[in-house]
């Protein structure tokens, strides 16, 4: 396979699982392991494309935020955007500072991705049993900005997942206005996490050469292909549940720990 259909494959994988509730970081580990690793600043290069879609998906709204604080509701949606930022960027910090990283082996993103389909059912079954509500609370953003953390600390685990079942869970019910939070807090912090990842890039060589041509597809491949999956998937939890992704999570895990290279 040549490195160019390598690098539209790895943006098609970014720009599909960024935003579905899949781990897009479990899901190009895996496909590294067959199509070779890397330089890291691609992989920060392609996820900004991803996450530039979903800025232009939700570019009306937040037009809307940003020019209404003057609107008692505006505002108090913008602080709460603000609170889970926050959380998320000092414990993410911290938790770098001390150590944690993601590893470079299949078998915990396989698990995570059969452990977190299980806890999405779960999770599921719990909130489709409460009361219907749309109002995102400030323990939905302290909870939505302690799972950003969990998630970059456990590889599989899928931000948008954690992000939108605990949303889901901590009260805010319906399934569209959990999703629009989790996707509205994540532009600010993976815009923030991709910005110091590609200034660690720039200071170090970790050995592989890097090619302006093969960033710049991988930028708009996983653009346009964000943007796609995005549109598609706020049409389709306006009547589906996320319990297909769960399922396919753990399929994919089990086939993975089933893998002699990789479970056993």
């Amino acid at each position: 396979m040549t490195d160019s259909v390598a690098t539209v494959l790895l943006g098609l994988i970014e720009g599909i699982t960024e935003f579905l509730p899949v781990s897009s970081t479990g899901h190009l580990l895996i496909a590294e392991h067959w199509l070779g690793r890397r330089p890291d600043v691609f992989n920060v290069v392609i996820q900004a494309g991803a996450i530039l879609a979903v800025v232009l998906i939700y570019r009306a709204r937040l037009w809307q935020l940003a020019s209404g604080l003057d609107q008692p509701a505006n505002r108090d949606y913008a602080a709460k955007l603000a609170m889970s930022f926050l959380i998320t960027a000092v414990l993410g910090f911290a938790a770098t500072r001390l150590g944690f990283k993601l590893p470079e082996t299949i078998a915990p993103v396989a698990w995570a991705l059969v452990l977190g389909g299980v806890w999405m059912l779960a999770a599921e079954w719990f909130a489709a049993r409460q009361p219907e509500c749309s109002a995102v609370s400030w323990r939905v953003a302290v909870l939505v900005g302690l799972a950003q953390v969990v998630a970059g600390v456990f590889p599989g685990t899928s931000r948008s997942a954690a992000t939108i079942f605990v949303a889901l869970l901590a009260g805010t019910s319906n399934r569209a206005a959990a999703t629009e939070f989790a996707f509205l807090v994540g532009i600010p912090t993976m815009f923030a996490a991709s910005g110091y990842e590609l200034l660690k890039a720039s200071k170090a060589n970790d050995g592989v050469p890097l090619d302006g041509g093969a960033l710049a597809v991988g930028f708009v491949v996983s653009m346009l292909t964000a943007f796609v999956a995005v549109k598609w998937l706020l049409g389709y939890i306006r009547s589906h549940r996320y319990t297909a992704f769960a399922w396919y999570r753990i399929v994919l895990g089990l086939a993975l720990l089933a893998a002699p290279a990789i479970g056993g």
